[in-house]
């Protein structure tokens, strides 16, 4: 699933919420240095943010297509799975991860982690997280229950910013058994943004799973979110908090 994205990054792109400027801004005042190797690098939405305000980015991407698109942006991309990758002696001053680390093996990409980052240099993995507010949780809830009820995927979007804890768990343990960072710390940036019914239909296709569906499952989807927006008014402010796990790399 992890290498699916790119089967239209263009839309991936498009469509997937940006990081809060405060996000970016906190993370690099806590660094030691301006160097950023970009984890997952995607379509380059983390890592343009960050060479935007000032850093030299690499990027790593496992899929060539969404490595592609980012280069199209602006940012060096090197295609490889980050436990797989050779560094070729470079380190960095600060590792990000943006919405991509729960695709990366913990321990192992802990360890190549510490290998790529200098003493006292910065890892900063992120991910947004919805919260829904309660009408829009349970009007989505109920076109997910009704067209895809044994789905793993209704299951994830019903968790809500639950869903995060085990990400942030797996991470952390990850961490901790490489012996090589200091005890993590978490920090959360709340922001909004508002959508309007074609908005929130353009990106559903991008989310984890959804892209695979059969057709006919998508369709039926796209068909009972829209119908349950237009019922709250035909557009909403989904509320997001952005969750940094952040630890510094030990001599």
């Amino acid at each position: 699933m992890a290498e699916s994205y790119g089967t239209d990054a263009e839309r991936y792109d498009r469509t997937r919420p940006r990081y809060p400027d405060a996000l970016v801004e906190r993370i690099i005042a806590a660094g030691r240095g301006r160097d950023i190797l970009d984890v997952g690098a995607g379509t380059g939405i983390a890592g343009l943010a960050f060479q935007s305000a000032g850093c030299t980015v690499l990027g790593v991407e496992p899929d060539p297509r969404m490595a592609d698109f980012a280069r199209h942006k602006g940012l060096e991309v090197e295609v490889a799975r980050f436990e797989d990758w050779d560094p070729a002696g470079r380190i960095f001053d600060t590792l990000i991860a943006g919405t991509a680390w729960h695709w990366i093996d913990p321990v192992a990409g802990a360890a190549k982690a510490a290998r790529t980052l200098r003493p006292g240099a910065r890892l900063a993995l992120f991910w947004n997280a919805f919260r829904p507010a309660r009408e829009v949780a349970e009007a989505f809830g109920a076109v997910y229950a009704r067209v895809l009820p044994d789905s793993p995927i209704y299951q994830r979007a019903m968790a809500g910013p639950q869903s995060s804890v085990g990400v942030l768990a797996r991470a952390s343990g990850g961490l901790a058994q490489s012996g090589a960072f200091g005890e993590p710390e978490q920090w959360h940036f709340d922001w909004d943004r508002h959508y309007t019914r074609e908005e929130w239909l353009d990106q559903v296709p991008t989310f984890g799973g959804h892209g695979r569906l059969p057709s006919a499952e998508l369709d039926a989807l796209l068909a009972g979110l829209g119908d349950a927006i237009d019922a709250i008014g035909g557009s909403f402010t989904m509320h997001y908090t952005a969750l940094v796990l952040t630890s510094v790399r030990t001599s």
